[in-house]
């Protein structure tokens, strides 16, 4: 991880009890309800948990390289989450798991993860997009403030509430503006604070992040955004895969697209890249963006 990189500023670390979670007894797991949460829960919050209960069971020597996730009821934001892992399997280079999140007796997500040992090898990637970097641009609380009557007074809020996670779009998009039809979206993000040194924690809070906006990449591609009270929009599934080093306390770049859409579902793609241009996670997420007729 960079020790050059710019850093989040100094204050309390929101993030970390978030993502942590309790042991109860061997393969399962609790983790806390979302701090003055109500609603529905998060769904990266439900996934960087099961992450951290996978980690839990698994030799420190393997780092997680992919995490495959389906949502399957909505979570209870007000409730903590039982996590239950099965111990699939411990070879030579490779561990996978797989862990059920449960609420009120029943499963709320699934989902497997494999973790590897490091090794030598070939390497190339992605180039980074040109984007205009973090320092000038705005947060996604400065932005509702300022196009706040574009907003539904439900988003507003929901926008300017304090979130562990900073992000910094890179470019006015719905539902700030009204812009048409947007191919490629991006934003910097990292967390408020300094996190501790603890790479699986980074991880986790990474797995945490990469559910911030995606399925809003198919909004913005079909000329809309959240917060509309005509939409019906929800995660349904989530896959992540990391690929090196990393701390989620320097600015990311997150890139978005979505390259198809159809029967109220939305396909959409991330790329997370380093300030200096290293490609270090792919998320994939379909999820659900029905027109809905608004409630009197």
């Amino acid at each position: 991880m960079s020790d050059t990189a710019d850093r989040a500023p100094a204050g309390e670390d929101e993030l970390t009890p978030i993502l942590d979670v309790e042991t109860i007894e061997e393969n399962y797991f609790r983790g806390i309800a979302t701090p003055e949460g109500k609603g529905r829960s998060f769904g990266g919050q439900v996934i960087a948990q099961a992450l951290s209960s996978a980690i839990r069971t698994v030799d420190a020597d393997r780092a997680v390289h992919s995490l495959h996730a389906y949502f399957m009821r909505p979570g209870d934001a007000t409730q903590p989450v039982l996590y239950r892992v099965e111990r699939d399997r411990d070879g030579g280079s490779f561990a996978t798991r797989r862990i059920v999140a449960v609420q009120k007796g029943k499963p709320i997500l699934n989902m497997a993860c494999s973790f590897h040992v490091e090794e030598p090898g070939f390497a190339f990637q992605d180039d980074m997009p040109d984007v205009p970097g973090p320092d000038g641009l705005l947060n996604e609380e400065e932005l509702a403030e300022k196009y706040r009557e574009n907003l539904h007074p439900a988003h507003h809020k929901f926008l300017t509430r304090r979130r562990p996670i900073e992000v910094r779009p890179c470019e006015l998009r719905p539902p700030f503006v009204e812009t048409g039809p947007v191919p490629r979206q991006a934003a910097w993000i990292r967390t408020r604070h300094p996190l501790p040194d603890d790479p699986n924690i980074h991880r986790a809070a990474l797995a945490y992040s990469s559910d911030l906006g995606l399925i809003g990449a198919a909004l913005n591609r079909a000329g809309t955004g959240f917060g509309r009270p005509d939409m019906m929009v929800a995660s349904l599934d989530h896959a992540l895969w990391l690929h090196g080093a990393f701390r989620m306390d320097e600015w990311l770049l997150y890139e978005m697209n979505a390259p198809w859409a159809g029967g109220a579902r939305g396909f959409t793609r991330g790329r997370i890249f380093t300030q200096d241009g290293r490609l270090i996670a792919d998320v994939a997420q379909e999820g659900l963006v029905r027109q809905i007729t608004p409630k009197e």
